[in-house]
């Protein structure tokens, strides 16, 4: 099954393929790419939203406003925007249950 991206990658797709774990699930983005552009982009929301069922697509894509924080199968956060994604990340849309 094909999932279309939130995002469409217009330039710069000869970059070199990378593979991160979202949820469990193996997905594919390019070098050079943030977490927030690689989850966007291969058809995952950002996260769900607090006041309702909508997904979530990050807020300002800048670093300002704190909404897109992901978080490691390890347990901390981090920011998706600023984040530079690498190889074989393992990320979570929603806190590790230990974690809660």
């Amino acid at each position: 099954m094909i999932i279309a991206g939130r995002i469409v990658r217009l330039a710069e797709r000869d970059r070199a393929q990378l593979h991160f774990f979202l949820d469990g699930e193996m997905r594919g983005a390019l070098s050079g790419d943030t977490v927030l552009t690689a989850m966007l982009a291969s058809g995952h929301a950002l996260r769900k939203s607090e006041f309702g069922a909508e997904p979530r697509a990050g807020f300002c894509l800048m670093g300002a406003c704190q909404d897109c924080w992901v978080w490691q199968d390890e347990g901390p956060r981090l920011r998706a925007c600023s984040t530079l994604l690498s190889e074989g990340m393992r990320l979570r849309t929603m806190p590790s249950e230990s974690w809660l």
